[in-house]
């Protein structure tokens, strides 16, 4: 059985059929994870190093994203590649709270070692997972608690909760709001039933309309889904269908990813576990082919998103960062924009099993094994697994690169500013001239816009051009 496609060629496959772009072709086709985590270009770069960095950066800075990583999930989605723990059964509320635990006490040996830290206003203060929403009420308002009190929460602080469907029940809702969250992320994934069961979701599409209804019932003024396309059995009207289910209930934010099955870490684009998803072993997908299920191509695959794209601008949101929806007039993912907006680009510090942090200088990933995380805590060490760093030209390039990512226009007059260098000297001339002349950018003297099929295919070109 094969999925089939009887509508128009995507717009943007005949410029992935152009010979010129035969390397973005190559890239989005061997499936890697892009434009998420910016790696350097000097090897061996000690997490010390990163530390200093960060220490250096953060002295006065502008609002900076901080996160808290709870790994702990009930079960694992068959392509998921984040490192997760599963907590289930008798021992699941001590588990849980071990993993509170850890990150608190990492979060102390962040504070001891970067003390500007305490200090540096948060913007947005984000816990993501994992399923942080399987935490008992007292879990949440412990962790909750302490970094309300240690770290630069101001009046503009927002505070996101990420959570399953299914997980975020009403008294959740409620202790949520009364701790002060205002915004809630949830991997819904799809609204299709029989797609979700083939993912190993154990939530259905019901229980998905009914936490976006309940946390819009319970006043939260941000709720944002994540939407897949790619997956095993899903079609193009699948996911239209899940386009009007979104616009039926006015959602208010939606990021749509590709369902990637290539290493995140092949390319350290990603954060990934030590154990690959069931999807990425190529004898399981292909014994669900011979099963009778179906992957979409990749012409599907465009055709997918162009639906949701086109679908949820004429719906009234607007696209920024790349793939990342929200609702006409509540402008772009906060936590999103403090670190890659061409005016912003601050600090992200990710506190937890498999974190990425960053600052202009450098980056670092937390260690992605769970014994070595605890072992690094218990010890009283940050538990960085690894770190890169940036020198001056990859300082430059992560720059526009970021801003690229945005999708808005990279001002020359920004650029110029901070780098005391014009993007129309080399080497961006060569660069953007080579883009512009495969139609992919617009470069002016007021900058470098992104054409439409430059927004489609903009995380191939920051990993192969930039």
């Amino acid at each position: 059985m094969t999925g089939v496609l009887t509508e128009r060629e995507p717009r943007v496959w005949a410029a992935l059929q152009n010979p010129a772009n035969s390397h973005l072709l190559d890239y989005v086709t061997e499936d890697p994870f892009g434009a998420h985590v910016f790696p350097g270009n000097v090897p061996g770069y000690g997490v010390e190093d990163f530390l200093d960095d960060l220490s250096d950066q953060l002295v006065g800075t502008a609002p900076i994203h901080l996160w808290s990583y709870i790994p702990t999930c009930a079960y694992k989605c068959r392509f998921c590649q984040y490192p997760v723990v599963l907590v289930k059964g008798g021992q699941a509320e001590e588990k849980l709270t071990q993993w509170v635990d850890w990150n608190i006490r990492e979060a102390r040996l962040w504070l001891k070692r970067v003390p500007e830290l305490a200090d540096a206003p948060v913007g947005e203060f984000n816990v993501f997972g994992g399923t942080p929403s399987l935490l008992p009420e007292k879990q949440i308002r412990r962790l909750l608690d302490f970094y309300r009190e240690n770290f630069g929460f101001t009046e503009d602080t927002t505070i996101r909760f990420e959570g399953d469907p299914s997980t975020f029940t009403v008294p959740k809702l409620e202790l949520l709001r009364e701790l002060g969250c205002t915004k809630l992320s949830s991997g819904v994934q799809s609204f299709d039933d029989p797609v979700l069961r083939e993912c190993g979701r154990e939530h259905t599409s019901e229980m998905c309309v009914d936490f976006v209804r309940n946390a819009q019932a319970a006043g939260f003024e941000w709720i944002s889904i994540d939407l897949m396309y790619g997956l095993l059995d899903q079609t193009v009207d699948s996911v239209r269908r899940d386009l009007d289910v979104v616009l039926e209930n006015e959602i208010t934010a939606v990021v749509c990813t590709k369902l990637h099955l290539k290493s995140y870490a092949e390319t350290r684009t990603g954060v990934a576990g030590e154990r690959p998803a069931p999807w990425q072993l190529p004898e399981y997908r292909d014994r669900l082919v011979r099963n009778g299920h179906f992957w979409p191509d990749l012409l599907q695959q465009y055709r997918m998103r162009e639906i949701l794209t086109d679908g949820l601008r004429a719906a009234g949101y607007t696209e920024h960062p790349t793939m990342y929806f929200a609702r006409d007039g509540l402008g772009p993912e906060k936590w999103k924009s403090i670190m890659v907006d061409q005016d912003k680009q601050e600090a992200e510090v990710a506190i937890g099993l498999g974190g990425s942090s960053s600052c202009r200088a450098s980056e670092a990933i937390t260690d992605v094994n769970w014994k070595n995380y605890a072992k690094a805590v218990e010890e009283g060490r940050v538990p960085l697994g690894s770190a890169t760093g940036f020198d001056a030209d990859a300082q430059e390039a992560r720059a526009v690169k970021m801003a690229l990512s945005t999708l808005q226009p990279v001002r020359e007059d920004l650029h110029r500013a901070r780098y005391d260098r014009s993007l129309h000297d080399s080497p961006w001339r060569e660069k953007f001239a080579s883009l512009a002349d495969r139609g992919l950018v617009v470069a002016d003297s007021d900058g470098i816009t992104l054409t439409s099929d430059g927004e489609v295919l903009v995380e191939a070109i920051i990993n192969t051009e930039l």
